[in-house]
């Protein structure tokens, strides 16, 4: 059985973040700096020790976040992972929210997605016919360990609250409880760099899309191609444009009679650099907390790499490879060796 290795792919705002919190854990760093077959991946991989896991940081837009979404090289960020013994993945990445309950500042464990990329490729497999199974895209039992932390950490910080209470000291102990973690979440990954028309984004409340983001794909579909189990954190940074410039916290606390007042005055626009620096400050507490999150997750999967490393991701490839194996270019694959080597070996002699 393979070791466990974790990789954390820190989104808009984590990456520094996860950089950061690898930096001031005392551990030594080590940086890998590695070519693939589909070029340099964004940046540097910083490896680390995490509760005596091996932890190896990536950040998804490169150095000053210099790569944008289309840009970003998916598929040599997920090959270098594979390349250095990655067998899971936490990823993370900001999203707007399609759905009244998804309030910014939240976090959302997402269990579904729907692909509208269109510019990204999206296989390994160029010369091959490989198509791994993709109905559940998100591993469940990396999500079952991210809502397991969640919940702890909420239950650690409800007990501090009480004792704080006793002794009338405060201290901050981690992720925030006035905030959730939703446990479900449909996620759609459209293209990109431009955010969605309010026709597109009253499109995708109707398809059943709950956030809306431009990262998790390929990203997913890569990983279950290179067999590396996956769950993505969403941290919901405001309301997508379906909510017609409504402000972005609701007004709580108010009367029926006031409320009702309110709602009759038409909405007016937000103040552009109002809405920017609202926006950035959802993206600095939702990271704050999503990296608490991670932090904890990775704890509880270093008790549990048993069932982690018998994940269906795993074997992904065991039935996804539908060529005949013994007529696949030899060069292709030694080119993909750490992909499929394991399937193809016996054939490619």
């Amino acid at each position: 059985m393979p070791e466990m290795k974790i990789a954390l792919i820190g989104g808009t705002g984590l990456g520094q973040a996860l950089t950061t919190a690898a930096d001031e854990s005392g551990t030594p760093i080590q940086r890998h700096t590695l070519d693939t077959p589909f070029g340099p991946p964004s940046d540097a991989i910083l490896e680390t020790t995490w509760a005596g896991v091996p932890v190896l940081i990536l950040s998804r837009h490169g150095s000053g976040h210099l790569l944008n979404p289309s840009q970003v090289p998916f598929r040599a960020n997920l090959f270098a992972l594979k390349q250095l013994g990655v067998t899971h993945i936490l990823a993370s990445g900001a999203v707007g929210s399609l759905r009244e309950e998804f309030k910014p500042r939240d976090l959302v464990i997402p269990n579904q997605v729907i692909d509208r990329t269109f510019r990204r490729a999206g296989t390994f497999f160029d010369k091959a016919a490989v198509h791994v199974e993709f109905a559940e895209p998100f591993c469940p039992v990396l999500r079952q360990i991210l809502l397991e932390a969640a919940e702890e950490r909420q239950k650690d910080e409800g007990r501090r609250q009480k004792q704080e209470a006793g002794t009338g000291e405060t201290q901050d102990s981690g992720l925030s409880t006035q905030h959730s973690v939703h446990d479900r979440g449909c996620y759609v990954c459209m293209e990109g760099p431009a955010f969605s028309t309010r026709a597109e984004s009253l499109m995708h409340r109707i398809w059943g899309g709950d956030l809306i983001g431009m990262t998790a794909m390929p990203e997913a579909k890569l990983a279950k191609e290179a067999e590396i189990s996956y769950a993505l954190v969403a941290l919901v940074t405001d309301y997508d444009c379906w909510r017609n410039n409504k402000p972005l916290t609701p007004h709580t606390g108010l009367t029926a009679s006031a409320a009702s007042t309110l709602a009759a005055v038409p909405a007016k626009k937000p103040d552009a650099h109002e809405l920017l620096n609202e926006i950035l400050g959802n993206v600095h507490a939702a990271t704050a907390n999503a990296v608490v999150l991670m932090k904890r997750a990775v704890e509880l999967m270093a008790t549990r790499s048993e069932a982690l490393l018998a994940a269906p991701a795993q074997r992904a490839l065991e039935l996804a490879i539908w060529s005949d194996k013994s007529r696949i270019d030899p060069e292709e694959v030694q080119r993909l060796a750490p992909l499929w080597m394991k399937y193809l070996g016996k054939d490619a002699q």
